[in-house]
């Protein structure tokens, strides 16, 4: 399939002043020299997005994800490389970017739509539509100013989305708004997805990357560390990302994650054990009990060590997370090899491939290993539910 955007070795330096002489005498005295540095925001990225697909970034504060949008969005040059895009494109980068204070909603809408490259001929059509989705009927003629910053998210995104585009760029959308805005636009960037546009959105919630993306990349530093399916990616920028590693593209597994945290490493996961209900079998059903054994092993005594797991569903949602602590287990200490033992004696899943995430921790947070979903199982349901959860419904008739 052809590419819709296609990024290569694309770099973008900034100039970053450390100091400003405002007087004569110090332009003078420095000849009008300005001390600077060079920051680089990208460094040498090269991506290839496929049309229809849908894209998510991933990374720290000041990774370069926003950097790199605003290059494909064409608002930033590239100090070197290029980008190139095929289509209609709509960027949602700066919530309300565009808008003038002074101006209604009905005026801004316009003149949001003409930086998008739409006419008022075009707008003037879909404009109900945009106020609907946005939610704005009774303030779409007030001046801007007077809305609140929900009022400016959705209605930046109801324009966002109403323009018709062949290519969506969302930055940090999705996570902001009220739980019923967030569960709209989710809803639409589906609807567009079912009609194959291409779409590329900056999270940092990788719920998001997992429920909505088909392929995923994770920055750090301005240099693409790993690109590919989501799960693979999540747990690239969770295990080394988040932690503190300044790049993981040139070190060896065992390198990078000795940088991980001061204490990674200090307690062990060796191995995640599924215990089935019998010997021989690969499945359990709704109803059976199933274990999950964690094998954790130290080579010194530790006594702050919580364990938590999370299991996702099929789509990659959160069904279920939950911790020794909160469970009110102490694990005591682990000085040598320790098991522990999580209990589901009625398992309430219904038919599906859940994958299991495991993390030893301190109670502060500091982590000593991580598992992300590196062990799955099946659940065999039998019967036409549908969902995630057996919920103990029954039906009566009552005459």
């Amino acid at each position: 399939m052809a590419a819709a955007i296609e990024i290569d070795r694309v770099s973008k330096d900034f100039r970053l002043y450390r100091e400003k002489y405002t007087s004569l005498k110090e332009r003078l005295i420095h000849l009008g020299r300005v001390p600077y540095e060079d920051f680089k925001a990208l460094d040498d990225v090269s991506l290839s997005i496929e049309a229809g697909q849908t894209v998510g970034l991933l990374g720290h504060n000041g990774s370069g994800k926003s950097t790199l949008l605003k290059c494909i969005a064409g608002i930033l040059q590239p100090s070197t490389g290029s980008v190139t895009t095929v289509g209609r494109l709509a960027a949602l980068l700066e919530l309300g970017a565009g808008f003038h204070p002074d101006l209604s909603g009905r005026e801004n809408v316009y003149l949001n739509a003409s930086i998008l490259g739409m006419k008022k001929a075009d707008v003037d059509p879909i404009f109900d539509d945009i106020v609907a989705f946005a939610g704005l009927e009774q303030f779409i003629d007030t001046p801007v100013r007077h809305y609140s910053s929900g009022m400016y998210i959705r209605l930046g995104f109801s324009v966002a989305i109403n323009v018709d585009p062949e290519i969506l760029l969302v930055d940090e959308v999705l996570a902001v708004g009220d739980e019923a805005f967030q569960r709209k636009c989710i809803d639409k960037v589906k609807t567009f997805q079912a009609e194959g546009r291409t779409i590329v959105i900056v999270t940092h919630a990788v719920e998001h990357v997992r429920m909505l993306c088909d392929k995923a990349a994770a920055l750090d530093h301005g240099r693409l560390v790993i690109e590919g399916e989501p799960n693979d990616v999540i747990r690239e920028f969770r295990e080394r990302l988040m932690s503190g590693v300044s790049s993981a593209a040139d070190v060896s597994d065992e390198m990078a994650r000795s940088e991980l945290s001061p204490l990674w490493g200090k307690v062990r996961i060796d191995e995640v054990e599924l215990v089935y209900p019998e010997t021989g079998r690969d499945n359990v059903g709704p109803g059976e009990p199933l274990l999950f054994d964690v094998h954790l092993d130290s080579t010194e005594r530790i006594d702050d060590v919580v364990l938590g797991i999370a299991i996702y569903g099929p789509m990659g949602q959160l069904v279920h997370g939950t911790n020794s602590r909160l469970k009110g287990t102490d694990i005591g200490s682990v000085d040598g090899k320790v098991t522990v033992r999580f209990r589901m004696d009625d398992v309430p899943l219904l038919d599906g491939t859940y994958a299991l995430t495991v993390g030893a921790h301190t109670l502060g947070g500091l982590v000593y290993d991580h598992w992300e979903q590196k062990r799955r199982f099946e659940v065999a349901a039998g019967g036409r539910d549908e969902g995630l959860v057996a919920l103990p419904i029954k039906v009566e008739v009552l005459r």
